[in-house]
């Protein structure tokens, strides 16, 4: 090899210093170009693999699905506790859905009819009434804004979901493949400033979401909430009453201020803590 001659005025062995100094730098500008693409296509990959996802969802009618849900909380000494639930969904758009959710402390099922929100704490025996005209989207708007209800798995049922989700999203990478209960996914990371979140989408046809993934780094030990999503049907027929409100004949009325006994979390301090 012949080196330049402006290395062999400088002496043997600062010229192959140098030389060599500039022949790294030139691989490291070679290997961070041949980076670049690669993630700009991860990205790429990534967001058009939940617009899929979000498109599919949206376009279905009707939609019956179980799912497990788990949630931590951290307690004040730093201990980090997870809630487990499970339940029921029968969605039929625009306008109407039933939801359950029965876990360690809670039994509670909602319903809406495009007009009345009802809500039946079964733990409870009790159950609240409000007005909601609406579609399903306004529903969900109203829970979080109105009555503090984050509910994050709706995001994934909205006619808007890709627009919702991706807001202030930041990075999304497209990780690689996965199985969530024998179901081969693509595995898909995003990242905004106080929530990193992982979706697994089912490959083939029907990209449906498997499971769900939300980790808030704005709280101390980063706490998440895991939606997984089981038996997912679109060919169900619905009954003539099936988004009909009929509560326990002993069951009371009361103020859907007063359900507060129906989140997934118990209500005072986690098990072992002082209240």
């Amino acid at each position: 090899m012949v080196l330049p001659s402006s290395y062999r005025r400088s002496g043997p062995a600062v010229g192959w210093f140098a030389f060599a100094m500039a022949m790294a730098m030139a691989l490291a500008l070679v290997a961070l170009l041949s980076v670049m693409p690669s993630a700009q296509a991860q990205d790429q990959d990534a967001t058009k693999i939940l617009k899929a996802m979000t498109d599919y969802v949206a376009s279905q009618k009707v939609i019956s699905a179980t799912y497990d849900s788990d949630i931590e909380v951290i307690t004040n000494n730093l201990q980090k506790i997870q809630f487990a639930s499970s339940g029921q969904m029968l969605l039929s758009r625009p306008d109407k859905a039933r939801v359950s959710r029965l876990g360690g402390y809670v039994d509670a099922e909602l319903v809406f009819d495009g007009k009345t929100l009802s809500v039946l704490g079964k733990n409870l025996n009790a159950y609240a009434q409000t007005d909601a005209t609406g579609s399903i989207d306004q529903l969900v708007a109203r829970l979080r804004d109105e009555f503090g209800v984050p509910i994050p798995g709706a995001d994934l049922l909205l006619s808007g979901a890709y627009d919702e989700m991706m807001k202030d999203v930041l990075d999304a990478k497209h990780i690689g493949r996965g199985v969530i209960d024998g179901v081969e996914c693509d595995h898909l990371a995003f990242r905004n400033d106080d929530v990193d979140w992982q979706i697994w989408i089912q490959l083939g046809s029907r990209p449906i979401p498997r499971k769900y993934v939300i980790t808030n780094k704005a709280v101390t030990g980063a706490p998440q909430y895991t939606l997984r999503i089981k038996e997912w049907k679109t060919d169900v027929q619905v009954p003539a009453d099936a988004f009909a409100f009929k509560p326990p004949a002993d069951a009371k009325k009361v103020d859907i201020g007063a359900l507060s006994g129906i989140d997934e979390v118990p209500p005072g301090a986690a098990p072992g803590e002082k209240k």
